[in-house]
């Protein structure tokens, strides 16, 4: 059974909540990914502190209940605060398992690795009974909050049965409303129209357990969202992960197609195609200005999330596609 649920009261911008898989819990459909807050020092694609809680705030105003988050847990945590956001208004979601740096403004390279056991990290991260209690620990104190609506296992850990870690996630202790083991809530991978291996294995699996899907970095860190020929006249093109292929560009292109004979932005397509997917329920959209942002989820006419594809359409998007090795 899943733990209580907390109202989530009215949203601002009018988008209408979803209810992820078999729980209770409820979303706003345009998720807020907050991993690229903090500090542009240590990483350029990084938003300063003062335009990320902006930027927060910005998306509550929109509808965008609910937010991700990870290492920026203390950004977002100052932006709830600072614009008193209500606290069984909004839905907070964040991690364990990865280590997190021991510096405000450093970067763990990596997760269980090499560098992480020579850099005083070796015992800073598991799915282990005490490493899990102490990472919600501090995730509170990072986010100045008495409880978290969704803890992830962000990863496998070989190193701990996994009896231990599903016997803890249906521990209950207050400090988180959903634990996403006690009732699974959603599965998490990159998914977008260049790359979406998950459709063979993955989402067949989540359909028979009743899961919803979450997709990570529906816009490819923003190739999704502008021309063709404006990224490959860019300084560095580095918006596709792995390397530019040709037939990441035909898909890039039919998109932009798309976008103009509807009338509509590439970011709302992209948006669209994804929500078009059985199991997805919502997305997380990480890292985009804030433009983009709310392109994703309205304009004065339409907004991404409520643009439909048709068959032709999604088939026209998807037919240039090659197939890829599983990240995970």
């Amino acid at each position: 059974m899943a733990g209580p649920v907390r109202s989530l009261g009215n949203i601002t911008g009018g988008m209408s909540a979803v209810t992820f898989g078999a729980s209770e819990l409820k979303v706003s459909k345009i998720i807020l990914g907050c991993p690229l807050y903090g500090d542009p020092d240590w990483l350029s694609q990084v938003q300063n502190e003062e335009e990320s809680i902006k930027q927060v705030k910005t998306a509550y105003d929109a509808g965008i209940n609910t937010f991700d988050t990870s290492n920026s847990e203390v950004v977002l945590g100052k932006a709830i605060k600072q614009e008193i956001l209500p606290r069984d208004g909004i839905t907070v979601m964040t991690k364990v398992f990865h280590p997190v740096s021991l510096s405000i403004d450093g970067l763990v390279d990596g997760k269980a690795t090499e560098y992480a056991d020579t850099h005083r990290y070796a015992n800073q991260y598991s799915l282990a009974r005490e490493d899990i209690f102490d990472s919600i620990k501090k995730c509170l104190e990072r986010l100045q909050l008495d409880y978290i609506d969704v803890l992830y296992c962000q990863e496998y850990d070989a190193s701990t049965p996994t009896h231990e870690t599903l016997y803890m996630m249906q521990f209950k202790q207050g400090e988180s409303d959903m634990w996403e083991c006690q009732t699974a809530v959603p599965g998490n991978n990159d998914y977008n129209l260049l790359y979406h291996q998950d459709e063979h294995e993955m989402m067949p699996t989540l359909k028979y357990l009743d899961v919803s899907f979450l997709p990570l970095n529906s816009l490819v860190h923003g190739a999704m969202t502008m021309p063709l020929d404006q990224q490959l006249a860019l300084p560095s093109d580095n918006l596709v992960p792995g390397g530019r292929k040709k037939w990441h560009n035909t898909i890039i292109t039919r998109l932009e197609e798309i976008a103009l004979k509807k009338n509509i932005t590439m970011t709302q397509v992209a948006v669209a195609w994804s929500m078009s997917k059985e199991r997805v329920r919502a997305l997380i959209i990480s890292g985009p200005s804030t433009v983009q942002l709310l392109d994703a989820v309205h304009t004065p006419y339409v907004g991404g999330v409520d643009v439909l594809l048709t068959p032709a359409d999604i088939n026209y998007l998807e037919e240039s596609y090659v197939p890829q090795k599983l990240r995970y």
